[in-house]
């Protein structure tokens, strides 16, 4: 198997983010799990494209590529407004997707440990990042990956599980 490249995204990122929104949603309606993201793809809702759009353009953007093929993406920046503040410097991970035709391969694992580095050159003393309180084995998959949880929120009946991680731990 080649190796994972990781490399700065951009706008030309949009259509290759779209697919693997897409495709996840795809996955999460075959679980029984829509309450993550619905259960139409991204594509067909122009709300849900232009967030996509935004994704492509922050400069937190990182894109992960195995063979050329755009496999998982990584967007980092600030904490959410729904999202409680914490007393310390803080990166979050605003996206953490990876392909589902490429479960197993530890993609979402390598992409943390790259937001991980990202802060720690940015001077964070913790990394947060959030998802869907309603999917216990992404829940268990952020703990396994050095995550603790942190607190919850609830927009609009959609509750989230907030995550952090402590960078001034070894090995964390």
């Amino acid at each position: 198997m080649a190796p994972l490249a990781l490399r700065p995204g951009g706008p030309d990122d949009f259509g290759a983010l779209l697919a693997l929104f897409d495709e996840a949603i795809a996955w999460m309606v075959a679980r029984g799990q829509p309450g993550q993201w619905g259960d139409r793809p991204f594509s067909e809702r122009p709300a849900t494209r232009e967030r996509v759009r935004e994704f492509a353009a922050s400069p937190g953007l990182r894109i992960a590529e195995r063979d050329g093929e755009t496999v998982g993406a990584l967007v980092v920046g600030a904490r959410p407004s729904h999202v409680e503040p914490v007393a310390a410097p803080e990166l979050y991970i605003e996206l953490l997707i990876s392909s589902r035709a490429h479960a197993g391969n530890a993609i979402g694992a390598r992409l943390v440990r790259l937001a991980r580095q990202i802060a720690v050159g940015r001077g964070a003393d913790v990394l947060r990042v959030d998802c869907w309180a309603g999917a216990p084995t992404l829940v268990a998959w952020y703990e396994r990956q050095g995550f603790r949880r942190s607190g919850t929120f609830d927009v609009g009946g959609w509750v989230g599980q907030v995550f952090e991680m402590s960078l001034d731990e070894d090995g964390a």
